[in-house]
């Protein structure tokens, strides 16, 4: 379910056993006769997405189980297990979310602009929905052989009026739990003083894993500290670089 089962399109090209551990595949097969006992709607997911959950857990079966049916229960709290365009009209109205090229190994680009985020009046539900939505979208757009995506979070202008710590916590709680092992990398750029006054609030809830896939980026050294990570020919514009973004709804 999860990306709308883009998952599926992967096991038919690339073979589980070429990047897994002889102890992965083991208790994958462990894991999924452990969480379809419990609930069956996990037989329609692939071994990709349980091989996920179970590295997200350091191949801890009971705590790969408890997140897993964790997931089930949330991804059928949505109708169609997804969210559509006519939930998130608003939060997609702020166009603050893009697509664009790929990094050197494969995996896609988001691009989130941070001063055009503004809380939703409606308590946050929508942004609840739109964060699902991105992420879905993103899953989607990743290539056969790869799970993970890179993303660059440009927050040059950002202000108090962008801050929204509660949407911030919420996105990264449904990030952590229902997409574990998705994040490859997130450049974090131009990011003013206020905002770090944010970031101390938010790092506590960052688990481990996710806090080593962070970097700050000097910004002084943008380009070429994206550079590292990404050919020149799939830079965004904004970075100096030849690709204009793409609107993450045109994708």
């Amino acid at each position: 379910m999860e990306a709308m089962n883009v998952t599926t399109r992967v096991r038919e090209e690339v073979r589980l056993e070429d990047d897994s551990t002889e102890t992965e595949l083991h208790k994958i097969r462990l894991l999924r006769a452990m969480v379809e006992a419990r609930d069956p709607s996990a037989k329609e997911e692939d071994d990709f997405t349980i091989r996920r959950f179970l590295r997200a857990r350091d191949l801890d079966l009971e705590k790969a189980s408890t997140m897993f049916l964790k997931y089930l229960k949330w991804r059928h709290s949505f109708p169609n297990g997804s969210v559509s365009v006519s939930e998130v009209r608003n939060e997609l109205a702020q166009e603050k979310v893009f697509m664009q090229g790929k990094d050197k190994i494969g995996r896609p680009i988001a691009v989130v602009v941070g001063r055009k985020h503004f809380q939703n009046k409606d308590g946050g539900d929508e942004f609840k929905r739109f964060v699902v939505y991105v992420f879905d979208k993103i899953c989607a757009s990743i290539p056969p052989g790869q799970e993970k995506f890179a993303a660059i979070a440009e927050l040059k202008g950002w202000g108090y009026s962008n801050s929204d710590v509660r949407g911030y916590l919420g996105a990264l709680s449904v990030l952590q739990d229902y997409y574990p092992e998705r994040l490859g990398k997130l450049f974090i750029v131009n990011a003013p003083y206020i905002f770090m006054k944010v970031w101390q609030i938010i790092y506590p809830f960052i688990d481990n894993k996710t806090k080593k896939k962070i970097v700050f980026v000097d910004k002084n050294k943008v380009k070429s500290t994206l550079l590292e990570d990404i050919d020149e020919s799939n830079i965004p514009e904004i970075f100096g670089g030849p690709l204009p973004l793409v609107r993450l709804q045109d994708i």
